[in-house]
């Protein structure tokens, strides 16, 4: 890495953190201040609470901190006369963008593989503690179809992957063939294992050597694999929250039962693609930013860039809640904008 792509790297990171810290911590203290009377009593739930929404922050912060970063980097070198002096020592505008680019880049990859993991659960956890005083909640009389399975359950602790009074009816075709009670059932190894069970076998009329009605009892049963708690109790919440591991899996489960799954698509495609915008975004402000502060209003300019990100990020927000609540396709309301950005961007890039 050449010297003043380091600089410019430190710069903007060193920006980049002051910003996303303060705007993060903006962010908790309007929530405990709103919200001070619904918080536990208890001094470590509240603390915990309080860090969970600093993680859900980071959903509405990180990408505006990246390109704030960038502004604030970019126009204070302006103003020192840095951009100009690395201008006249022969250093092109693709040279010094680039560092802008890749650095918001890897960040924003860091970013969506934490929504790969139980980090995108936060405002759950967070909403579960103001609610209920705990992280997790039960799921309660839950009744979903798996394959020629329909399945239902009286309670369901999708943090502990425990499931209570678990019945699945197993059919062929239209016609029932057995029923499976067990008094718990526990998710491991991508299968769900059945304590107590009672399996009653209805008999069928197509031989009159049928034994018949009959019921046997066995102490474990595995069955309703790839069948995680997560997916099964996120179906029926009214805002899904799915890292993107659980919802790949909940976009192929439910696509093969024949479920609509335009909710699920908005949330895995709001999680992968929507923080991209900012990298993008990112080289469009640079090749619109002046090359010095004498004939220009730097605060003034900053300022209209800072309105413009929070334009973007609040019309591409606003489009994906749209897709959330199925008025648009997700291809059309969340990855054709950032499509767009990219190729403004890469026009800016290589033509100017």
């Amino acid at each position: 890495m050449k010297l003043f792509e380091r600089y410019i790297v430190k710069n903007y990171l060193k920006n980049f953190f002051i910003i996303f810290i303060a705007l993060d911590f903006f962010y908790v203290g309007v929530d405990l201040l709103t919200n001070y009377t619904s918080l536990p009593a208890s001094a470590n739930l509240q603390i915990l609470y309080a860090l969970f929404q600093a993680m859900n922050a980071v959903n509405y912060v990180f990408p505006l901190s990246i390109v704030f970063g960038m502004i604030v980097t970019n126009f204070s070198m302006i103003k020192s006369n840095e951009l100009i002096c690395m201008y006249a020592s022969g250093i092109s505008k693709k040279a010094l963008v680039r560092p802008f680019f890749l650095t918001s880049f890897i960040l924003t990859l860091f970013y969506i593989g934490l929504n790969s993991t139980d980090f995108a659960y936060a405002y759950e956890y967070g909403s579960n503690l103001k609610k209920f005083n705990r992280i997790s909640t039960n799921s309660e009389d839950l009744f979903l179809k798996n394959n020629n399975q329909y399945i239902y359950f009286k309670k369901l602790d999708p943090l502990k992957k425990v499931a209570y009074d678990v019945t699945i009816f197993e059919v062929d075709s239209v016609d029932l063939k057995k029923i499976i009670r067990a008094s718990s059932a526990y998710f491991v190894q991508n299968h769900w294992i059945l304590e107590n069970v009672t399996i009653t076998h209805k008999p069928t009329v197509k031989s009159l050597n049928d034994v018949g009605f009959s019921m046997e009892k066995v102490d474990k049963l595995s069955t309703m694999e790839d069948f995680k708690p997560r997916i099964m109790d996120n179906v029926y919440q009214s805002e899904y929250a799915l890292s993107i591991s659980d919802g790949i899996d909940a976009l192929n489960f439910f696509t093969s039962q024949g479920v609509n799954t335009s909710k699920i698509k908005a949330t895995l495609f709001y999680q992968l693609f929507f923080p991209l915008f900012a990298p993008f975004l990112i080289v469009i402000l640079y090749y619109k930013a002046p090359v010095m502060s004498r004939y220009f209003n730097t605060a003034l300019v900053s300022s209209s860039f800072a309105f413009i990100a929070l334009v973007v990020w609040s019309g591409l927000f606003l489009l994906s809640r749209l897709c959330a609540n199925g008025v648009l396709l997700s291809e059309i309301g969340i990855l054709l904008p950032i499509v767009i950005l990219s190729l403004i961007a890469l026009n800016f890039y290589y033509k100017r």
